[in-house]
């Protein structure tokens, strides 16, 4: 059954927060790794432990996160756009850091800042690939599925890759994109070139 979520949004009079917008852009992204995550689990993928389940939302996320980036390009102003994704960014270290602690209880680990480190760290490999901003290029999306095949298990390695890149991220990336066309305004056309008669 495909992950139901919300992707029309409507204004009020005086609109929606910045720090809205991020906390929706954020579980957006969350429910969406978690959703593949599952995906994964059904096609017989063995996760085996809850720790790698998390290391693989976690990429999945960074991946998501980036892809949100490239998407609000261009529809809002500059500073905005990286306040936005930063915001989105601590809001998803802070779902991590929730979802750790309450299935492993506080350790005493900053798992939040770990995540930023790993937002970070995917943020910089993945602005080294060129794409349109709502479909990544092939070596992106192959970035992405063996860096999420380093952490299966061997046996599950040779078809994974292959599952996120042809399945599991495109059918993310369908979602995202609808709701950060819900929440963004749309990104401006390009203006026609007029042709004057006889140039």
């Amino acid at each position: 059954m495909a992950l139901r979520v919300k992707t029309v949004w409507f204004k009020n009079a005086g609109g929606r927060s910045s720090a809205e917008v991020a906390s929706v852009l954020a579980s957006t992204i969350w429910r969406l790794a978690d959703n593949i995550v599952s995906n994964l689990s059904k096609w017989d993928c063995d996760i085996v432990t809850p720790e790698r389940g998390m290391r693989i939302l976690g990429e999945l996320a960074a991946f998501l996160l980036h892809m949100s980036d490239r998407m609000a390009y261009g529809r809002i102003p500059e500073a905005e756009r990286a306040g936005l994704i930063q915001a989105a960014g601590r809001r998803l270290a802070g779902i991590v850091q929730d979802n750790v602690r309450e299935m492993f209880g506080d350790d005493g680990f900053d798992y939040q800042a770990n995540f930023i480190d790993l937002l970070n760290r995917r943020a910089a490999d993945y602005a080294t690939f060129e794409c349109a901003p709502d479909k990544p290029s092939y070596p992106l999306l192959r970035y992405l599925g063996l860096a999420v095949r380093e952490l299966m298990l061997e046996s599950d390695q040779p078809w994974v890759a292959d599952q996120i890149m042809d399945i599991q991220a495109p059918e993310a990336l369908g979602t995202l994109k609808k709701t950060v066309d819900g929440l963004l305004a749309p990104a401006p056309a390009r203006p026609r070139q007029r042709s004057v008669a006889g140039d």
